[in-house]
């Protein structure tokens, strides 16, 4: 267990003091259930903890810091909804709009008129997921003993066009009917956000969330990349596909136009946690818009899990516990994280793991139980509850 020099540091006192000894112990713990690496960073008022456990590399034994940078994957999507929503601020899109008014062509027709920006944002759309269809081994998803990680290596240097990704989630079986819950999460939903935004600031929209979320919330170390590598220090991101990969193998160094800024973002947990903390406090996107965010409607996960969620945020509690946090999570081939905040913005969790899918199917294709899941929430519950 290594922590960063940081670790204590302290504004002024808190009422509820970070447990340093019981954090160390928690991403030890996850490590030694089975993880490579794991770094964190929770906030409690002015106190700051930063810890570290494992490996960013599996062949070299070099260590894990908890300033490196790291893919986040979904977590992009409340960047890319907070643009979304200065955006509606500002009049130029409508959230209960129907997306055909400023998108008719890869919407076109009835569903265009029916599904507006808010169903996109809540994931309410009826749309399907694309990824199935662009990566051919993961066509029978969500039957996972029928996938395999073979597309995984074929598409490793592919540079997908978004528009022909939006096509194969606009084409492919409707999953619900526009506004019907259960909603089905689906980054075709983000993928057209991208380009609506893209569509009414007259500039990529890569270069709008650098400029107008990203530099407004001071973050130094997070970007959207253009290339397929992660600068700067950062760990390699083992892929295990539910043990069909053995032993799980590297793809920190990938293409991420398979998700562009639905889930491409690099960021430290540092930078997330001062991200969720401004957005939160209302200074990303006004109270109002925040106050939409979090209007949150049924929705099932990618996992099959049925979860609340609202515009690019979700909450997250634990039962006998006080305080609804908010955030996202986020994977991506090889690596995740998790970032959420208490909704005072007091209390704050920013963790990443460098292993991805590591439950192994049993005889019925389901993942089977890992000590890693175990350990994960021991370390979420010392890290919000203290």
């Amino acid at each position: 267990m290594r922590a960063d020099p940081g670790e204590h540091e302290r504004t002024h006192d808190v009422k509820n003091p970070l447990d340093h000894a019981a954090l160390n112990a928690a991403v030890e713990n996850v490590h030694r259930a089975g993880l490579p690496g794991l770094f964190a960073e929770v906030r409690d008022g002015g106190q700051v903890w930063r810890g570290a456990a494992g490996v960013a590399d599996v062949t070299t034994g070099r260590p894990v810091t908890a300033d490196m940078r790291h893919r986040v994957g979904s977590i992009t999507k409340t960047f890319t909804a907070a643009a979304v929503l200065q955006q509606v601020e500002s009049g130029r899109i409508g959230l209960d709009a129907p997306i055909g008014r400023y998108l008719p062509k890869p919407v076109p027709g009835a569903r265009g008129d029916a599904i507006t920006v808010r169903m996109l944002l809540n994931h309410t759309s009826g749309l399907a997921e694309y990824l199935p269809y662009a990566y051919p081994s993961l066509k029978a998803f969500p039957a996972l003993a029928d996938t395999g990680p073979e597309s995984l290596d074929d598409h490793r240097f592919t540079r997908f066009d978004p528009a022909e990704l939006i096509e194969m989630g606009v084409t492919a079986p409707a999953v619900g009917t526009p506004g019907g819950t259960p909603g089905v999460y689906s980054n075709t939903n983000y993928l057209l956000l991208v380009q609506l935004l893209e569509q009414v600031t007259g500039s990529t929209a890569e270069r709008y969330i650098t400029r107008n979320v990203i530099e407004r919330a001071g973050l130094r170390d997070t970007e959207l990349p253009t290339g397929p590598h992660i600068d700067g220090p950062h760990s390699q991101l083992y892929e295990s596909w539910f043990g069909m990969v053995d032993p799980p193998r590297d793809y920190s160094v990938y293409d991420m136009s398979w998700v562009g800024p639905s889930a491409s973002l690099i960021s430290t947990v540092s930078d997330l946690n001062r991200f969720f903390g401004m957005l939160l406090a209302g200074e990303i996107v006004r109270p109002s818009s925040l106050a939409q965010m979090q209007r949150t409607v049924p929705v099932v996960s990618q996992e099959g899990r049925t979860i609340d969620y609202g515009l690019g945020l979700h909450p997250m509690e634990s039962p006998g516990q006080d305080g609804i946090y908010w955030g996202h999570g986020g994977t991506v081939w090889g690596g995740g994280a998790l970032a959420m905040t208490r909704a005072d913005g007091r209390r704050q969790m920013s963790v990443a793991v460098n292993m991805q899918r590591w439950n192994r199917l049993d005889a019925s294709g389901r993942p089977q139980p890992h000590p890693i899941d175990d350990a994960l929430v021991a370390l979420y519950r010392v890290a919000m509850y203290g």
